[in-house]
């Protein structure tokens, strides 16, 4: 496996494992909210009722999120060679490994953090279509793209 289809493999795994725990806890809540509903009656039910129901709208927001990073996940080609960075490349910049495709936690793989950037975050932005050896400015700070997955 390169280092690309780890990297896409790993996070593809941290996702779908996000989307299980929202799925679960909304699962939890409508079976609290069933039950609950059986055996209560008056203000505070209607109040516990409610507080359940905006954890579920909470729940089912960070859900969809979480899908939409899947989604996006789910376009990457890890077997695609990039001579330029777009969606999907693995950039080696500063001695800093950084994986163009959504906002994800950082993860560590053979010793070596690897970070997710979204391509409309400023590094990201900053990244895309630029080739091995470019040099920028950000922030004060010189990026030099020392390679492209």
């Amino acid at each position: 496996m390169t280092i690309k289809e780890n990297i896409l493999h790993r996070y593809k795994e941290l996702v779908q494992d996000r989307i299980d725990v929202f799925q679960d806890m909304i699962s939890g809540l409508t079976i609290d909210a069933q039950n609950d509903a059986k055996g209560s009656a008056g203000d505070k039910h209607e109040t516990a009722l409610s507080m359940m129901h905006i954890e579920q709208e909470k729940l089912n927001h960070k859900l969809k999120e979480v899908i939409e990073q899947k989604n996006i996940l789910d376009k990457i080609d890890a077997t695609a060679v990039h001579k330029r960075v777009a969606l999907g490349s693995v950039v080696q910049a500063n001695g800093m490994t950084l994986f163009i495709s959504t906002a994800l936690p950082k993860i560590t793989i053979d010793n070596k953090n690897i970070f997710a950037l979204s391509p409309q975050s400023p590094l990201g932005n900053q990244l895309m279509g630029k080739e091995v050896g470019v040099s920028f400015d950000m922030n004060g700070k010189n990026y030099l793209i020392e390679e492209i997955f």
